[in-house]
């Protein structure tokens, strides 16, 4: 959609809003790390605000697309951070999640001991919670994909490739991405 303006929320050093730049998009980030932030700014000339979401106070409506990757599971308000991003989205506007999926094999098999079973992680979803989560907050959800089967290492390459397609195709896969339209 025209205009085409990406935020990515969390955004680390700005790589991917660098990308979309490149892509013809205008870009913004969002950073709470502010040394990251500056990083991004100086080496890549790419727009970041160092702080959160809430406190950059984009005018309603600014956004075309919102990126989060990794992020909602940090948050102690997941649907506070949905009600800003659908704030800041234009009423056509697309919101993309990325996080660990808490019903993925690898949570399944490994338990207490699976790589985002951590303390920074706030709030775990499943496909099925983060779908719910999003259609509440006021997304229609437009696709769903999950990757990633078992961690490398845990199992032989020759059992690693067929197990991680079937997670995938089963909707296990250890990450969760959901795309929803405001």
């Amino acid at each position: 959609p025209r205009p085409r303006r990406f935020l990515d929320v969390g955004c680390a050093t700005g790589r991917l809003i660098a990308a979309m730049r490149a892509r013809g998009w205008e870009n913004q980030g969002v950073e709470p790390c502010r040394q990251s932030a500056e990083y991004g700014r100086r080496r890549r000339g790419v727009q970041i605000f160092a702080g959160t979401l809430e406190q950059a106070a984009f005018p309603d409506g600014t956004f075309a697309a919102v990126h989060f990757s990794h992020l909602i599971e940090h948050v102690p308000d997941p649907r506070g951070l949905l009600r800003e991003v659908r704030r800041v989205l234009r009423p056509d506007g697309y919101a993309v999640v990325v996080t660990p999926n808490v019903d993925g094999l690898q949570a399944r098999l490994f338990g207490t001991r699976w790589r985002s079973a951590i303390a920074d992680h706030l709030t775990l979803f499943s496909v099925r919670t983060l779908r719910r989560l999003l259609e509440e907050s006021g997304f229609r959800i437009l696709a769903v994909q999950t990757w990633g089967g078992l961690a490398k290492g845990t199992a032989p390459l020759w059992l690693k490739g067929p197990v991680d397609r079937w997670a995938k195709r089963r909707g296990h896969g250890d990450v969760v991405l959901m795309l929803g339209r405001r």
